[in-house]
């Protein structure tokens, strides 16, 4: 992987860990169901316009983006709104990578080999240690909706594995067009058709203008240029040489949440968080086969008799 390709990648891991601070700042101002619908209305409108559809079977398009757009975002953002740490949520999130190894294994039959099994054990180690610390100083609950928004980013994993597009960029779009409609339901239901008026108010407060940058953020370089950029890395480079830069996420977000944000973390969350990343680096990368040259026996020569001239030119 060329030096230039290894820059951007750390700059994408980069752009997504920043991208937890610009949801924060969204669900300052918009409640956490309608901000999934705005945010990918915002792609799917152009998207419908603009980019041919993917040949890909409908239900496999339908599949990512109920998995990953809809369930994902749904809990990660009713986690972080009911008060899941911002830097917390960009690393309970990766939780995604075991979660994919084992619905891969379940669903598609994929083989699964013992360094897979150990490092999704050594991240559940840590996922459990991070929950056991959380629920010691605060109520668990959003951190066991990240935990169900990683699964929902999983399913989408599977989903758009099976696929297959040739273009995987346009199926990452178009999987935007699947989120607004349910989502929009949902928040109308849930969270009412006032407090959806009352979050389009008070737009000279420095909230909302922080609200409209990180909603611009995350639709503009969190998803098209990140994901663009990484799509096209996936395209280059085997996956498991691209994906562990995805490690680099709760790095960023944990380190941006504490300089922004003043978030801190304990020292069970911080090891556990250690123990995550391990597991997941463990997990998503298979160990290297030394390849050796054949050996091919020697020609059964007379050890008296000189090399023939076509032999010694050979």
């Amino acid at each position: 992987m060329p030096t230039r390709h290894r820059l951007l990648a750390i700059a994408v891991a980069a752009i997504w860990g920043v991208n937890f601070l610009a949801i924060h700042a969204s669900l300052e101002q918009f409640p956490p169901y309608f901000l999934v619908a705005l945010r990918f209305a915002l792609i799917a409108v152009p998207t419908i316009l603009l980019v041919p559809r993917p040949d890909v079977p409908l239900r496999w398009l339908i599949g990512y983006g109920l998995g990953f757009g809809t369930l994902q975002f749904l809990f990660l953002y009713w986690g972080m709104a009911s008060g899941m740490p911002t830097g917390l949520a960009s690393l309970v999130l990766q939780a995604s990578a075991p979660f994919t190894v084992v619905l891969g294994a379940t669903f598609l039959r994929e083989r699964v080999s013992g360094r897979q099994v150990l490092g999704i054990l050594i991240a559940v180690a840590g996922l459990t240690l991070v929950g056991g610390s959380r629920a010691q100083v605060a109520d668990i609950t959003p951190f066991l909706l990240t935990l169900a928004g990683a699964f929902g980013w999983a399913i989408g994993n599977v989903c758009s594995r099976q696929a297959k597009p040739q273009n995987p960029l346009h199926l990452t779009l178009w999987m935007s067009v699947v989120p607004p409609l349910p989502m929009l339901a949902l928040s109308v239901a849930v969270e009412g058709p006032d407090e959806i008026a009352d979050s389009f108010t008070g737009w000279g407060s420095s909230t909302a203008v922080w609200a409209l940058v990180g909603l611009a953020y995350t639709v503009v370089i969190g998803t098209i240029v990140g994901s663009g950029v990484w799509t096209w890395l996936m395209a280059r480079h085997p996956a498991g040489v691209v994906a562990p830069f995805s490690m680099l996420v709760p790095v960023v977000g944990m380190s941006t949440a504490w300089l922004v944000l003043g978030e801190s973390v304990s020292v069970g969350e911080l090891a556990g968080g250690a123990v995550v990343i391990a597991g997941v680096l463990l997990a998503s990368t298979t160990a290297r086969r030394v390849r050796r040259p054949p050996i091919s026996p020697e020609p059964a020569t007379s050890p008296v008799a000189p090399p023939t001239p076509d032999l010694a030119r050979r």
